[in-house]
């Protein structure tokens, strides 16, 4: 049988078939027009509404070392979307805490032990003697926010700008006492 043939017989049967079951035929086009109708019905009472542009906190990829990746998964655990850029957007910063007081701590540390042939001043081993001493300070209390940040970091620019915060607030919260064993 040629196609074309076919193709009218089957068209032939489908047509018989569609007038002897109306009801059937009814409910065939009834029912997507009424899925229609709520969609419509949907869409005329929740109109869109326009979201601002979205910035998230950079988040440091395992390749980037463990440390950066940890502190981005820590730091950013609610992932807060922002309207404006947040200060690790630009190109070729993989995150913003290259110099808080740990990332300082670990490279010290690691460039003593590594380097300790090149680099034998007592400085080095006094700095890193220092902040040892901060951070094992069975009290704790004498820590502040600002002293994990590094000085010309942009974290009350950030919490300022994107989180709309009176500089007041910010300052309270940068001189705000950590406690490390809470931690």
């Amino acid at each position: 049988m040629a196609f074309w043939t076919q193709l009218g017989l089957l068209l032939w049967k489908n047509f018989t078939y569609r007038r002897r079951q109306t009801f059937q035929l009814l409910i065939e086009v009834a029912w997507p027009l009424f899925i229609f109708f709520i969609l419509i019905s949907v869409r005329l009472s929740y109109p869109p509404y326009e979201q601002h542009e979205c910035h998230f906190p950079n988040k440091a990829m395992p390749s980037a070392g463990t440390l950066p990746w940890i502190q981005g998964i820590i730091c950013n655990a609610n992932n807060p979307c922002f309207r404006y850029p947040t200060p690790g957007e630009s190109p070729g910063i993989v995150g913003n805490f290259n110099a808080s007081i740990v990332s300082r701590l670990f490279s010290d540390a690691r460039r003593l032990l590594l380097y300790s042939q090149q680099d034998t001043s007592i400085e080095d081993v006094q700095k890193v003697l220092g902040k040892l001493r901060k951070l094992g300070n069975s009290s704790g209390l004498d820590l502040k926010l600002r002293d994990f940040l590094i000085d010309n970091e942009t974290f009350s620019d950030f919490l300022h700008h994107n989180v709309s915060m009176p500089s007041s607030a910010v300052e309270e919260l940068l001189d705000a006492g950590i406690n490390l064993q809470r931690v």
